[in-house]
């Protein structure tokens, strides 16, 4: 089933409840304000069930696999806040038709009930469990997050890295945190599962967006710093959005070609297939990766 394993799409009592707050998140109309980003002018079509279903079949999709998106920080909000929200998310998101799946997002700010929380949305057909870069930074973050990547090993579902909100940086142009805290976090979340997340979850697979930051390509100066080299961590994949040919090629080279899974983040990317020389890499990315991603198998 060629596969998109990174969409969003705003469920329309989702897009209700966003317009109730008056503190980031929120929508005024489709303006939307968040903690240090600029406004954001959303166009209405980017969440129109009906024009997205129609682009999701244009592109060849089987499924694509809806995400709350972790910039807008709902994963932290105090839990009466949090809740409501993840809830309209959630039910939207399952409810909607064909090639759409959903990740499953929690509530970071209520560690006791979280785990039973991914766990419903689990059995409820959410196809594994996003969390936000920024809660995987370290050691602290892995071990803070281990009761919900156990709930995860149990049910032999994926664990999607999204990057997180972005600090306030006043004076920077609009594009400063897609590529400045955006890829940082990538970065640092992957190093971090690398020194402390995959030896307590040893049987995990997971997936960072934006490749990862690009940081399997710093291979040579972790070796040279002490790191070692290691071998390539086939549970470990990386998806492809706003990056093209040249990046992707570089990442094939540097952890394979059976890691790298095609996601396109639309609405705010469109899907890209690199030229990687021959038919059957674009069939894995698209195909073959997603597939062991989601359900587990030795390439």
């Amino acid at each position: 089933m060629p596969t998109d394993v990174h969409q969003h799409i705003w469920p329309p009592a989702f897009v209700e409840l966003l317009r109730t707050r008056t503190a980031p998140p929120y929508l005024d109309g489709w303006t939307l304000h968040l903690t240090g980003e600029p406004p954001y002018e959303v166009d209405p079509a980017d969440h129109d069930v009906t024009a997205r279903t129609a682009l999701a079949q244009a592109d060849g999709l089987d499924l694509a696999l809806v995400s709350l998106s972790s910039p807008l920080g709902i994963e932290h909000l105090p839990p009466a806040e949090a809740a409501p929200l993840l809830a309209a998310f959630h039910d939207g998101a399952l409810a909607l038709p064909a090639p759409f799946g959903v990740w499953a997002s929690p509530c970071l700010s209520e560690p006791e009930t979280a785990p039973d929380a991914v766990e419903r949305e689990l059995r409820r057909g959410c196809a594994g469990l996003q969390l936000p870069a920024t809660a995987l930074l370290d050691a602290a973050g892995w071990d803070f997050c281990a009761p919900l990547l156990d709930v995860l090993t149990r049910h032999d579902k994926p664990l999607f890295v999204h990057p997180g909100t972005a600090p306030s940086t006043p004076g920077t142009p609009p594009w400063w945190p897609a590529l400045v805290p955006y890829v940082h976090q990538m970065h640092a979340s992957w190093f971090a599962f690398r020194a402390f997340g995959r030896a307590r979850h040893p049987r995990l697979r997971v997936c960072f967006a934006a490749l990862a930051g690009l940081a399997p390509l710093h291979g040579e100066r972790f070796a040279a710093r002490g790191g070692g080299r290691g071998e390539v961590d086939f549970d470990a994949f990386y998806e492809t959005s706003s990056y093209g040919t040249r990046a992707v090629d570089a990442l094939v080279r540097a952890v394979g070609i059976d890691v790298v899974v095609s996601g396109s983040d639309r609405p705010y990317a469109s899907p890209t297939a690199p030229d990687l020389g021959a038919a059957a890499a674009v069939h894995a990315l698209r195909t073959v990766n997603p597939a062991r991603l989601l359900k587990g198998a030795t390439p």
